[in-house]
């Protein structure tokens, strides 16, 4: 009945008003149909148990029974599970499951608790655009939000009545896809009740990089599992392949699912959920190191999520951040030898490229290139030590994962060929992945230590450029400094010099002058040759 209609009056019959033990709201997910042989048949004959036993489901006329899910229990007996609806309306709270055996007969239900005597109801006097309007002042912390009422019979606490179920969605405050359900008498206006139109849930995750997971996903209100953290805010989509330089907010298709088990595990997996999980965690685990360690709220320190895109480009075997669009890009690989660019510490290079641009934005050429780099570089190995997954295990080589045996490492940059381990007057003329040597050698010295040891089964040798010998304190001690000195003292132009002297400050500030760890500090810049 739409809100235009003639104002006849309705009979609800007391079919129409049955309740099921649940009470679960039209239109969210309880189970996943199961694709078995048999499943037709087990419909058919729920049907006509129904039919044949109207009063015990409390099925009249102007009443339809739409299959929900189907369960068959190993030895055959059946579980029928229906949504219904009167003169073509959601029964909001008469759902019900028919339980047979494995020959289709009854054997019980899960029904209505009470009987509900017949009720009348008129045709609604609130037009639902006024409900929209009221749904929309009803549903605080969702910005740019639409609404889409729909009419419902409701009859979740045993008396039925006409009212709107309207749906808000939009963004919420951490800028993730939100929704709220709002449950209006049709008749009065008054409101009957309210809740999220998506739900947090723990979903399991077959990562190529990091084993089994659980990852965190929403239940959305057309029953699906959607790949939006609604906790730290972002969303993974499928970019489709489309280039980098055409990816926008609103580019790809957001990963869904119907039983929130996504991936095979497998590299250069077919199935492209699979590098969705990667993604969709490591973004996790980036957030959260930034929360748990610095209170940092997101890259921005906003409270909002980004978007994670993956599949960019055609055998593209890079990663990029991108604070046009807010948002993470990833590619397949170059297909033969590197897989997705989504492990744990490329994910968190990324990111970290955003938290700079929020914060000290470090210009992209020269000395403050190379630093730029550096500090995602050394934020993202410390993700993944925070993360201290035992299948992708800790350790100083950059980006080993997705670009086997690895793209960079920390106690001698120069081992791949390009990188300096040195300051000098030339390094600002480097690419700023080169140039970002002399700062990695730093983390690892003033981590670390020089000399030659074996962490995590890696065994490193880090020799220093003065020929002195340092003592490494840890490098949680020295990324929480780093991170001081970058959000406190750095600016878009400081070079190596005026890394030293802002590291320096930010050690005095945490530590104290003259302490260890400022000596740690000063130590490690004198054997890279920053003085």
């Amino acid at each position: 009945m739409s809100p235009t209609s003639s104002p006849r009056r309705r009979t609800l019959t007391a079919g129409a008003l049955a309740a099921t033990a649940a009470l679960v709201a039209a239109g969210v997910q309880v189970a996943t149909a199961t694709a078995v042989p048999g499943r037709d048949t087990a419909i058919a004959k729920a049907r006509a148990n129904v039919s044949h036993n109207a009063e015990l489901f409390g099925f009249g006329a102007g009443q339809a029974l739409q299959v929900k899910d189907v369960v068959i229990d190993a030895d055959g007996s059946q579980h029928v599970r229906f949504d219904r609806t009167y003169q073509g309306l959601p029964v909001v709270g008469g759902d019900l499951v028919v339980h047979q055996d494995a020959h289709g007969r009854l054997k019980d239900s899960s029904r209505a608790k009470g009987h509900n005597p017949a009720v009348r109801s008129t045709v609604p006097s609130v037009p639902a655009q006024t409900t929209a309007a009221k749904a929309l002042a009803a549903a605080p912390g969702i910005s740019s939000a639409t609404s889409q009422p729909e009419l419902v019979v409701w009859a979740a606490d045993g008396t039925a009545r006409l009212a709107w179920q309207t749906t808000v969605s939009g963004l919420g405050k951490q800028g993730q896809p939100s929704g709220r359900v709002i449950v209006t008498d049709a008749t009065t206006g008054e409101e009957i009740e309210h809740f999220d139109a998506e739900h947090e849930a723990s979903g399991t995750g077959r990562s190529e990089y990091t084993g089994d997971i659980t990852i965190s996903t929403t239940l959305q209100s057309n029953g699906q599992y959607a790949l939006i953290d609604p906790v730290r805010g972002h969303t993974t989509k499928d970019a489709h392949n489309i280039s980098s330089s055409a990816v926008k907010a609103s580019s790809g298709t957001l990963f869904t699912d119907a039983d929130n088990i996504w991936g095979d595990g497998r590299k250069f997996s077919s199935d492209r959920a699979t590098a969705a999980v990667d993604a969709h965690a490591n973004t996790a685990w980036t957030y959260d190191y930034y929360k748990n360690t610095f209170g940092r709220n997101g890259i921005k320190n906003d409270g909002k999520g980004a978007t994670v895109f993956v599949h960019v480009g055609t055998n593209w075997d890079n990663a990029q951040w991108s604070d046009a669009c807010f948002c993470m890009m990833t590619g397949d690989g170059d297909g033969t030898t590197d897989p997705e660019q989504v492990d744990l510490d490329t994910m968190g290079h990324e990111m970290t490229h955003g938290v700079t641009s929020a914060t000290a934005n470090l210009r992209y050429s020269g000395e403050s290139g190379g630093l730029n780099e550096s500090t995602s570089d050394i934020f993202g190995t410390m993700v993944e030590w925070y993360a201290n997954n035992s299948v992708d295990t800790p350790d100083y080589l950059f980006s080993d994962q997705s670009t086997p045996p690895w793209l960079r490492r920390f106690d001698k940059p120069s081992l791949d060929g390009r990188s300096a381990d040195c300051w000098s007057k030339k390094v600002g003329q480097l690419d700023v992945h080169n140039s970002s040597g002399v700062g990695n050698h730093w983390f690892f010295l003033a981590s670390e230590g020089s000399g030659s040891r074996t962490i995590n089964g890696v065994t490193y040798n880090s020799p220093t450029c003065n020929g002195s010998t340092v003592t490494g304190i840890g490098n949680q001690k020295i990324a929480k400094i780093w991170y001081r000195a970058l959000t406190v003292y750095m600016t878009s132009t400081t070079d190596y010099k005026g890394a030293r002297t802002a590291s320096l400050n930010a050690a005095k500030d945490l530590y104290g002058a003259g302490s260890t760890e400022y000596n740690a500090v000063a130590a490690a810049w004198s054997a890279v040759s920053v003085s």
